[in-house]
């Protein structure tokens, strides 16, 4: 008699998801959708679409779409050409329904060779040329989203790159819509703490013209000395970049049909193109919270039990991104040409940090990744100083511990890098997991409701309907199958590893902070000796 494999519990559970999946593709495969066929036989062009957004978002429209053309500007990197860098994104599972549903998707992407933080973003005068006689829907997605940039690399992008694209689209002769996307956190500054952040303009830190000719003009070490007066009111380089651009999008608004879609903290998704997916480069924010605990590498986490989180699943942001065109599109004919901000954030349904936590830690003994190398738990603070002490006690300690064993053993040594590195990123991140804003929705909300009932199936973006701890688990399973990429194989093997580790756990804490005490007595103890024979030599 053949044996039949028992299924994992964790492949039951994507099983589950999956299916909630077939009401969306029947609808979105007959393509009679006001949406979808607004979308019919256009051309459109994309800046950062190689990145976790842009990718979604290329997937979700040749899937869901009948377009003619994307033009997808894209730079050469790493010493790959772009013809190369196409085929290495086209292998990310992201791309696999879209493959079936639309064969002839490598015709329907043009590569643009050029670079968004060039002047005419990169572009060369024949292929600018050829973009703005064709070109009838423009999605601005480019960003560099890294908080430590310097204030030069976050202008050149985020602000001169939102020029230029801008620029572009006023030289579109058919451009019936132009999405600029920026940042829900754009103008979530100090001073706005426990206040409501409108889906209107705010006034800009400063002129965008002053700050890119400062970026252009200015040496290195003036421009970094006067950074931190500059960006005062923002947490970093990206934020305070990005609500300079949303000044940019004013000065070049006129005539234009254009919208700016405002996300939050986009995470994996939802549901499309399947339960919890997520790109590898997504792993360095928010993700890294789930994902180091839950390998049991990061033992300690700067964040607030009361904190309302900004997480938005990146189909969610994708989908109001494509509905917000065609909604702008429509207003273009109806003649209004007014610029609608549209905030995409939970801020109707918002899931509180501690909460999260706590349906994480509730999963550990059933969908625990084999690879767990400690047991899954996280101490967590607010404070700054309580946060130093438990990275030493909790990473830092052991990290020197480990590189020193390595050194002997004549292995690379890693641990105390790593570590220094989750500092850094914990601290930077800290701000948006230690804050609130309530973020006010109500264009996207009114957006949503006057979608038809088939494009709320296909396009659906209603933050109302997550459910937070379906959507922890959809992260877990995603982390586990995207990144960690085990097969979404061994949980049994997972959640037996983390019973054991639990007794290891408390037994080797208290050894080791028994070790420590004896290590602080016996400090303590020899520079006590030290100052007695200072003080009293011939005692």
């Amino acid at each position: 008699m053949v044996e039949v494999e028992e299924m994992d519990v964790a492949q039951v559970a994507e099983l589950k998801m999956k299916a909630r999946l077939k009401p969306v593709h029947e609808a979105t495969i007959r393509f009679n959708s006001p949406v979808q066929k607004f979308y019919e036989n256009k051309t459109i062009f994309i800046t950062g679409g190689t990145g976790f957004l842009g990718k979604q978002l290329i997937e979700k429209l040749l899937r869901a779409t009948k377009i003619a053309k994307i033009f997808i500007l894209v730079r050469t990197k790493k010493g790959k050409a772009i013809e190369e860098r196409l085929q290495d994104m086209l292998k990310d599972p992201v791309f696999d329904l879209a493959k079936e549903a639309c064969p002839e998707y490598l015709s329907k992407l043009v590569l643009v060779p050029g670079d968004v933080s060039e002047l005419k973003l990169g572009i060369s005068d024949k292929d600018w040329k050829t973009v703005a006689e064709e070109t009838e829907i423009i999605f601005h997605l480019a960003a560099t989203t890294r908080f430590d940039d310097p204030l030069r690399v976050a202008t050149f992008i985020n602000v001169r790159g939102a020029r230029e694209a801008l620029i572009l689209g006023k030289d579109c002769k058919n451009l019936k819509s132009f999405v600029h996307v920026s940042t829900a956190y754009s103008n979530a500054c100090a001073s706005m703490i426990d206040n409501e952040v409108n889906e209107q303009f705010y006034k800009s830190p400063m002129d965008p013209e002053v700050l890119i000719r400062m970026a252009e003009t200015m040496d290195d070490e003036r421009i970094q000395n006067i950074t931190p007066s500059l960006i005062k009111d923002w947490p970093n380089t990206y934020s305070f970049a990005k609500a300079v651009a949303e000044q940019t999008v004013t000065q070049y608004a006129a005539d234009l049909p254009l919208c700016v879609v405002r996300p939050a903290i986009v995470v994996a998704a939802a549901l499309e193109p399947g339960p919890g997916w997520i790109d590898i480069s997504n792993v360095f924010g928010a993700s890294a919270i789930i994902v180091g605990p839950g390998l049991g590498l990061v033992r300690v986490i700067y964040a607030s039990h009361d904190a309302k989180v900004g997480l938005i699943p990146v189909d969610y942001v994708n989908n109001s991104i494509i509905t917000a065109a065609w909604e702008t599109a429509k207003n273009k004919e109806d003649g209004e040409l007014k610029t609608k901000i549209y905030n995409v954030a939970p801020s109707r349904n918002p899931p509180l940090w501690g909460n999260l936590s706590e349906i994480f830690t509730s999963f550990r003994f059933i969908y625990a990744a084999p690879q767990s190398i400690w047991y899954n738990f996280a101490w967590q603070t607010t404070n700054n100083f309580l946060f130093f002490v438990y990275s030493w006690f909790l990473h830092l300690i052991p990290a020197y511990l480990i590189d020193g064993i390595c050194l002997i053993l004549g292995k690379e040594r890693r641990f105390v890098k790593l570590y220094k590195k989750v500092y850094k990123m914990s601290k930077a991140l800290s701000y948006f997991t230690t804050h609130n804003w309530r973020f006010v929705d109500g264009n996207t909300e009114a957006l949503y409701n006057g979608l038809s009932e088939v494009d709320k199936v296909i396009f659906d973006f209603d933050v109302m309907t997550i459910d937070w701890r379906e959507y922890m688990l959809k992260w877990i399973i995603g982390l586990r199958k995207y990144v960690i990429k085990d097969g979404l194989k061994g949980s049994k093997y997972g959640a037996r590893k983390q019973f054991i580790f639990l007794f290891v756990n408390i037994f080797a804490s208290i050894l080791y902070f028994y070790a420590l005490l004896k290590l602080v007595l016996f400090a303590f103890y020899v520079v006590s000796s030290i100052f007695s024979l200072v003080l009293y030599p011939f005692n």
